[in-house]
């Protein structure tokens, strides 16, 4: 009996952490509005901020266990510094609040390289092609997205297509050096240090 009643108090210290996660995103849902009340960056920002505040008068009334107040205070800070952009998509319309579809997104071209190579890692494949594999997804799926990328390529000139390349080329060589150095360091600083030799020869002294 003892156990249980030891396990109902942490239970219930759980459920009342777990509601201030929900009255967060109560918050943020914009769910709270009445039938015509439009949700702006100021109002949603304006609740949050006071929620915000109602939970500092209770870190200092006594009302928490010492667990329950490190928890609240870790949260609090963690709203704290992501305060300037939790409230930045409610005045730009079809602006998404989460990344969920973009997730989303990346599990089905992980799904779809899977089943045609039949390998798991995909690394290699995003290396190699960058963010051209999301692209050629989005036209691929159907024949007139197919045609809406043949119009816009033959709208663009020459110069802004040598421009757009040169970027995507910079940002995927980027993006594979931070592989190479996270996951083939000592070959890549091998590597590095040929190609500082070879670009500058000793000279002998006179």
């Amino acid at each position: 009996m003892a156990e249980r009643t030891a396990w109902a108090e942490q239970l219930a210290q759980v459920k009342r952490m777990h509601g201030w996660v929900l009255a967060v995103e109560h918050l943020l849902d914009g769910n709270w509005t009445q039938e015509g009340e439009g949700v702006s960056n100021a109002t949603v920002g304006s609740r949050l901020d006071m929620w915000r505040t109602q939970m500092d008068k209770l870190l200092t009334d006594g009302t928490l266990c010492e667990l329950e107040r490190e928890c609240l205070t870790e949260f609090l800070q963690v709203l704290s510094n992501l305060r300037p952009h939790l409230v930045q998509c409610y005045d730009r319309e079809d602006f998404p609040r989460t990344n969920n579809d973009m997730e989303r997104s990346i599990r089905r071209l992980k799904t779809r390289y899977r089943r045609i190579s039949g390998r798991k890692n995909w690394n290699a494949y995003v290396l190699r092609y960058g963010r051209s594999a999301a692209y050629y997804e989005w036209w691929e799926q159907d024949a007139t997205k197919r045609q809406q990328l043949i119009a816009q390529a033959a709208r663009l000139d020459r110069t802004r297509w040598r421009e757009l390349r040169r970027q995507t080329t910079v940002a995927q060589h980027e993006q594979l050096t931070r592989f190479r150095f996270r996951h083939k360091r000592q070959t890549l600083l091998a590597s590095l240090q040929e190609r500082w030799a070879a670009a500058a020869p000793p000279h002998s002294l006179p």
